[in-house]
């Protein structure tokens, strides 16, 4: 069926592909979350492993929200983890870091998809779509707060 939302075709496809390269950067960074969640350890074991994983439920929930903004366009949101790959700005962690180097990458991590965020919203201002521009705005200020309770977290 056609879709009549408002915003045209070609709006909606730039639109869609935007919040595709969001929904690649936020599921890369909660399969991050999730292992790290599994594997951290030492003397603050206790308190990152329940931030991580109140962190990788709020990624599980929100690429769900993104994937979903994205068939509402009419487009087919990229689902295999080949998709992401090529789409995400989030780096792989080699081995098992420290619980420190896991709390680095993880703010690294939400600052990325902050950007990526802030580069869908800028497209769906352009193109009409006040939907996904608003939830752009809602998804970096989520990843900007996260970032800055990842930073608190190591003292600086």
């Amino acid at each position: 069926m056609k879709v009549n939302i408002g915003v045209d075709e070609a709006g909606r496809k730039a639109a869609a592909e935007a919040l595709g390269t969001v929904l690649a950067d936020t599921y890369v960074l909660y399969m991050k979350t999730q292992n790290y969640h599994w594997n951290v350890t030492g003397p603050h074991f206790n308190s990152l492993h329940a931030m991580f994983e109140a962190q990788y439920i709020e990624l599980r929930d929100a690429a769900d929200e993104v994937a979903e903004r994205i068939r509402s366009l009419g487009h087919f949101a990229p689902g295999s983890y080949k998709q992401y790959a090529a789409l995400t700005a989030i780096d792989e962690a080699d081995g098992v870091p420290s619980a420190e180097e896991m709390v680095r990458q993880l703010e690294s991590g939400h600052e990325t998809v902050s950007r990526t965020a802030n580069a869908a919203r800028a497209v769906a201002e352009e193109v009409g779509d006040e939907v996904s521009l608003d939830m752009m705005v809602g998804r970096m200020t989520v990843h900007q707060k996260t970032a800055w309770m990842l930073r608190s977290t190591l003292g600086n």
